[in-house]
């Protein structure tokens, strides 16, 4: 469920808001990505640099194309080359099928001349025969052509999907960023050989930031998922800037109080960690502490 937050504050802290009591403290983090390669070849280019802002999806790399493209052309002609040999079954019936119909009415004439006793049994048993036999042969060539078509049916499936397949390769070329955020870090540079999982570059969402801050067990009890809570970043030399926040994780299990990390009760040995949702108005930075009164 996608969750909303009102805008932060903004208000920048008096000195006075220095002595503003807080039950925990922490610093803040945002979800980062490692954009790796997912193809092998050369980098043509990479305009992902450090401090860049972009949107989910916009392309900002690619790696060479020429082998996947040739590939995918190769198969195409295969599945053409499979398609030419597909045959006509009724075309390739129906000079037997005119046989039979042929034979039916010298059947049908042989019995009406028997009547009249012009035709003797022994004509309209051949007529019989042979009828039999041109049946049997239609019924053999039929069940060919449709083997045939089946297997022919198979390879372009299968040639379909290593088409498919290259075209998934051509994709993986193009180097997409994965959701909105901004480069941090940038790995590769344009004319590097990249093997596929080779990390390229590193983007983050530093819209939507959480303070990742620690309670003991006696705060624990008076918090749950979706509080909202005061969150104050703390840019040194008592300037504060204060946000709404809200609780979006607690950890199921204590762990050992990190040592930069402050409580209420700095006796506490094993507290809570916490995540709380901020929306940033671009002043905060990774990694810079913040405070929450809960």
């Amino acid at each position: 469920m996608k969750t909303s937050f009102i805008f932060p504050l903004a208000l920048l802290a008096a000195a006075c808001q220095s002595q503003t009591e807080y039950n925990a403290t922490g610093t803040f983090e945002s979800t980062e990505i490692i954009v790796s390669a997912e193809n092998s070849g050369k980098l043509f280019y990479l305009n992902a640099e450090e401090g860049m802002w972009f949107t989910s999806g916009t392309e900002v790399g690619l790696i060479d194309t020429v082998q996947p493209y040739l590939r995918k052309l190769q198969l195409e002609a295969n599945m053409q080359s499979v398609n030419s040999q597909r045959p006509d079954i009724q075309k390739q019936i129906a000079a037997i099928q005119e046989q039979i119909a042929t034979s039916r009415r010298e059947q049908k004439r042989t019995q009406n001349l028997l009547k009249a006793n012009a035709a003797n049994q022994k004509e309209l048993d051949d007529w019989s025969a042979q009828i039999a036999v041109l049946q049997s042969q239609l019924e053999a060539q039929t069940s060919s052509l449709e083997n045939n078509t089946a297997s022919l049916t198979a390879q372009g499936k299968s040639i379909a999907v290593q088409i498919a397949q290259a075209e998934d390769n051509l994709r993986k070329c193009h180097i997409i960023t994965p959701i909105d955020g901004t480069i941090l870090a940038k790995y590769a540079e344009p004319g590097e050989f990249v093997s596929a999982g080779k990390p390229l570059f590193k983007i983050a969402d530093m819209k939507h930031l959480f303070l990742r801050a620690y309670v003991t067990s006696s705060q624990l009890a008076d918090i749950t998922l979706g509080d909202a809570v005061t969150v104050f970043a703390d840019f040194g030399d008592d300037i504060k800037f204060e946000y709404e926040g809200k609780i979006t994780w607690i950890a199921d299990e204590a762990e050992f109080t990190p040592k930069t990390i402050l409580t209420d009760d700095e006796r506490a040995n094993q507290v809570y960690a916490v995540k709380i949702a901020v929306l940033n108005d671009g002043k905060i930075k990774l990694g810079m502490y913040g405070e929450v009164r809960f």
